[in-house]
């Protein structure tokens, strides 16, 4: 008897500590979450740069095609590939031994027209004596008046002619029509070339100093940055460097690219060393002016499927903020709109954060 009693105590015993644990959990389960520690920036407005940024292409601030203007045998090539030229440097030298003769030629002419012109001026001086005292007719006097000025005419065309033939034989020493850079020889010494046919492309030359980048931005950017004076462009290498040299916009598309949506640019920078090649693809960073916005940590900024937001304090409990940045701003990112000044922005713990769930200021 003594046992069954024994028994009956320990089993009861058990029930109720199996009862006390269940309201334990029970009261647990119904207790308030803890509220989440949480850091908070008051967002405010600031003074900040208005700021674009754009892929884009340098190319040189001219770039020529060195051509022959004369037919004839390439005779020597009187630079090195990729050297720099001052204007009117020698590249090529043609045959000039052709365009020596036909000055020759032409300076002969020019000899004899000269004298047939100083005879026929003799002649008319001697008949006009003659018609005015009548001792020829007046058509006598007027022929060699005609003559006298058809040998005139003939003087200025055989000077033309030399003229000409010493421009021909001065396009046998091709020069450098600009300073810059040069490029590859693209005809052989020996080649025929010719002004009218393919041979006459020689090199090109391109000068770098200035250099020009060209871009687009977006029509949105376009309108903002038109009502700025001072708008500084800067560019970033391939290697993430910053180049030390700013520059300025030299031209602004006047009309937007329908299939793109973008506004051609194009900009000036300094190159003093050719530190810049054309053909680079380097990023462009236009500063134009300064525009009051609100500034957070890049931490803050968070996104899903509708957009950018941040997390703010409302009711003691975290709410989404859906915002629209601008771009970077050191560590920080600039906020565009979605933003009230006052709002209490929550940088920190936010892996910890859902909608709703209550937090508490550090």
């Amino acid at each position: 008897m003594k046992s069954v009693i024994v028994l009956l105590s320990v089993i009861l015993a058990a029930c109720s500590d199996s009862g006390a644990r269940q309201q334990e959990k029970k009261a647990a389960k119904d207790a308030a979450p803890a509220a989440v520690p949480v850091a908070v920036l008051q967002a405010a407005t600031r003074e900040v740069p208005v700021t674009f940024e754009a892929v884009a292409r340098t190319e040189g601030s001219r770039e020529v095609q060195v051509r022959a203007r004369v037919a004839g045998i390439l005779e020597k090539q009187l630079y090195n590939e990729g050297e720099r030229v001052k204007e009117g440097a020698p590249l090529f030298r043609i045959e000039r031994a052709p365009f020596e003769i036909e000055l020759q030629q032409a300076r002969a002419a020019l000899v004899q027209e000269t004298a047939k012109r100083d005879l026929a001026q003799q002649e008319y001086e001697r008949l006009k004596g003659l018609a005015d005292k009548r001792a020829i007719s007046q058509k006598e006097a007027d022929q060699a008046a005609s003559a006298r000025e058809q040998s005139g005419a003939a003087v200025l065309s055989a000077r033309a002619r030399v003229r000409q033939a010493e421009l021909n034989l001065s396009y046998t020493e091709v020069k450098a029509p600009i300073e810059g850079v040069t490029g590859r020889a693209l005809q052989s010494v020996g080649t025929l070339v010719s002004p009218n046919a393919e041979s006459a492309l020689l090199t090109t030359m391109t000068r770098a100093d200035p250099i020009w980048v060209r871009f687009s931005v977006s029509e949105a950017e376009y309108s903002r940055m038109r009502g700025s004076e001072a708008i500084e462009v800067r560019i970033e290498l391939a290697d993430g460097k910053e180049y030390p040299e700013a520059g300025k916009l030299n031209f602004a598309g006047s009309t937007v690219d329908a299939a793109t949506g973008t506004v051609q640019m194009r900009a000036e920078l300094p190159n003093p060393k050719d530190t810049l090649l054309p053909g680079q693809y380097v990023r462009v960073k236009v500063q134009a002016g300064t525009q009051q916005a609100f500034v957070v940590p890049q931490t803050a900024v968070a996104q899903n499927e509708t957009g950018r937001f941040v997390w703010v304090i409302a009711d003691g409990k975290a709410v989404q903020r859906q915002v629209r940045t601008g771009s970077w701003l050191g560590s920080d990112w600039i906020v565009l709109d979605g933003l009230k000044p006052g709002d209490p922005v929550i940088v920190d713990n936010l892996v910890r954060l859902r909608p709703g769930v209550a937090v508490a200021r550090k």
